[in-house]
């Protein structure tokens, strides 16, 4: 059940007082670990992936060699084991080159020519390019979340990924929503690997906490979605983020009825009460299934119907009925007053209305 924004001052069920930040290590602005989509693999990924080239091109040099046994010298013995192939592709390729085994024929020089000296080559741009990259990483993990924090605008900021958090971005991309502009909030590294490899920025830590917060940039959010599982946590994140941000759009979930009005107080412009909403609907589908169906249509975006908001632009005004073509309108918006298509305030629209109208999806 949504409510609009209103006070009231019973007390909350189930209250803690205090916040806590998430103790991350990556390096960001506020020292609070931010997760981009589309990272490469981790350094320790690809030094494994070099470091089986490497082996890769010894054992190569080293069959080579073996293969072309009677071309080589070895003064020890005169002849050239399986372990002295390893030998000499080991000290040759990363060129500490002691000569002790050495090519003797035309035949072994070539191939040492055309493909030993190569693979000398290609080693030592495995090495160099590894160090290089290692030393690179941090700088371009930096750069990439100083560009990615600079294009930060008119976002929408999800505290939780949980059901109903996961829930609340498939509906908004459904509405046509960039994944750019989606940034998840969570303290649960499975829940931020898993929007990470959805698309999406995850910021690790407490929603509650400014900090975590402002580097998800609350200043400049459009809207605010608070879907954490407990209800103390939603109305500290609420406060927070009506504090930092008093221009964005909060809406908020509840589980318990008895602490909507303390998401209203704290700042939230929309309350949802998850659990009670749930239990209606079944209660609804008991007695009446296909309008419990209805209305499970009507909250699934893109099949079926649709329920959608536009504003009534300059020129557009006029009695409520002359705008059914695009849809039944339910209820029309007026000066932050909610009007149902019933009340007679709502007979006639006027410029400026936002109207909630039922369409299908293919329109």
């Amino acid at each position: 059940m949504a409510t609009r924004r209103s006070r009231s001052d019973a007390p909350l069920a189930t209250f803690e007082s205090g916040r806590s930040a998430d103790s991350g290590t990556s390096a960001s602005r506020l020292g609070v670990p931010v997760e981009l989509p589309g990272d490469e693999r981790g350094p320790l990924s690809r030094i494994g992936r070099r470091l089986l080239l490497a082996i890769g091109l010894i054992a190569f040099v080293a069959a080579l060699t073996y293969a072309q046994g009677e071309g080589y010298e070895d003064p020890e013995d005169g002849e050239i084991s399986v372990l002295d192939a390893f030998y000499y592709s080991t000290v040759s390729v990363t060129t500490t080159g002691y000569g002790d085994i050495r090519p003797k024929t035309d035949e072994a020089r070539l191939v040492t020519t055309l493909l030993v000296t190569p693979a000398r080559v290609l080693f030592l741009i495995l090495l160099v390019g590894t160090t290089l990259e290692i030393l690179a990483e941090r700088t371009r993990t930096a750069y990439r979340q100083t560009r990615w924090r600079r294009s930060l605008n008119d976002h929408t900021i999800v505290c939780g990924y949980g059901t109903k958090g996961r829930a609340a971005i498939s509906t908004m991309l459904g509405h046509g929503a960039a994944s750019d502009r989606l940034v998840v909030i969570d303290k649960s590294p499975d829940a931020r690997k898993a929007a990470v490899a959805a698309g999406f920025a995850a910021i690790a830590g407490d929603a509650s906490s400014q900090d975590v917060l402002e580097e998800a940039g609350v200043e400049a959010a459009r809207a605010v979605i608070v879907a954490v599982d407990r209800d103390d946590s939603a109305v500290l994140i609420t406060l927070t983020a009506r504090e930092l941000a008093p221009q964005a759009t909060i809406v908020a979930a509840v589980r318990e009825d008895e602490n909507v009005h303390l998401l209203r107080q704290s700042g939230a412009d929309s309350v949802i009460t998850s659990s009670g909403t749930a239990g209606r609907l079944l209660g609804l589908a008991t007695h009446t299934p296909d309008v419990a169906e209805v209305l499970e249509d009507l909250l699934m975006v893109g099949a079926g119907l649709d329920i959608v908001q536009r504003e009534i632009g300059a020129g557009e005004g006029g009695p409520i009925e002359e705008h059914h073509g695009s849809g039944p309108i339910v209820a029309v918006i007026r000066g932050g007053d909610l009007l149902r298509f019933d009340d007679e305030r709502a007979a006639t629209l006027q410029a400026g209305d936002r109207v909630v109208a039922l369409r299908s999806h293919r329109d």
